[in-house]
């Protein structure tokens, strides 16, 4: 689909993973001067079910990736990233793949009958194009989080578990108990309701050599972690903790254990993602790790009918 000189709007199949790489790492180093994002990262986003059929790319000349939009249904909710590469065609290209995201939401709301809440998350605090973009097509603020940069360089302190608990690394038949704990947790981040899908992206994590982790107190699963690290970093992908049991240590300890396992797997540093359901005492990240810096994202909702 040509719009006019050499701009396209192309399936992300058709496009490199190291252009998207660049296209986001674009996208963090002019907002925050400091560039994260990884392969890896994109291969665990482009892992999504119904990505293919959700998801799209606006390049330019060279087949420079200009913008990228991805929809992810979940349940009742789809879940929708939309970055843009920053210069003169940026406020241009996340409106043209805006409307294209918008479109196809309004028709998987129209072929399941009901109405669902389209939610656009990973947007940088200091993005001066996306969202306003997304408060004039009606989407509303919704939650914040912070996005921490850990120092592995010395080890973290052993996890303080509550009495009666204990961490052992999860397997295959642990997958249910996962899905529960993932499912019934404060974060406000998207959840993956279909159970078969979070089965495939446990097994994914278990192929690939990821860290997943259950806490449980007398043998009563209260909490887990997934993680994963590559080329020396590591990602915080998934940390939830039972509702009753919040406010006793337990996400703290769940995240050293974690970032333990990732140090062991080579990780230099690691990254992760807490909004207010994943830890009771935020300042405690700052006592026992040490925190290299901080950026904090957004999340914008919009019910669509």
């Amino acid at each position: 689909m040509t719009l006019h000189g050499r701009l396209a709007v192309k399936r992300p199949a058709d496009v490199p993973v190291d252009s998207l790489v660049r296209l986001v790492r674009s996208y963090e180093e002019h907002i925050t001067g400091v560039a994260t994002c990884t392969h890896e990262d994109i291969l665990l986003e482009t892992s999504n079910p119904g990505y293919e059929e959700n998801s799209w790319c606006l390049t330019g000349p060279g087949d420079v990736v200009l913008a990228w939009a991805a929809l992810t249904p979940r349940g009742d909710v789809l879940d929708a990233a939309l970055t843009s590469m920053p210069g003169p065609h940026g406020e241009s290209a996340a409106r043209t793949l805006l409307c294209l995201l918008l479109d196809r939401a309004d028709e998987l709301v129209r072929e399941r009958g009901r109405p669902c809440t389209v939610t656009v998350g990973g947007v940088l605090r200091g993005d001066l194009v996306v969202p306003s973009l997304l408060r004039e097509a009606g989407f509303v603020h919704g939650a914040t989080a912070g996005q921490y940069d850990i120092d592995l360089a010395a080890p973290p302190l052993p996890p303080l578990l509550p009495d009666g608990g204990s961490i052992r690394p999860a397997g295959p038949h642990d997958a249910a108990a996962l899905h529960m704990l993932h499912l019934r947790s404060m974060t406000q981040g998207p959840k993956t309701e279909n159970a078969a899908y979070f089965r495939a992206r446990l097994r994914r994590l278990r192929e690939s050599g990821g860290v997943a982790l259950l806490l449980e107190v007398r043998g009563h699963p209260v909490g887990h972690v997934l993680a994963q690290s590559a080329v020396g970093e590591g990602r915080v992908l998934d940390l939830g903790v039972a509702p009753a049991y919040r406010g006793l240590g337990i996400g703290l300890a769940l995240l050293t254990a974690a970032l333990a396992e990732l140090r062991g797997l080579g990780a230099a540093r690691a990254l992760f993602t807490l909004d207010t359901g994943d830890l009771h005492d935020h300042e405690a990240l700052h006592r026992v790790l040490t925190v290299r810096g901080a950026r904090f994202v957004s999340r914008f909702n919009k019910i669509a009918v």
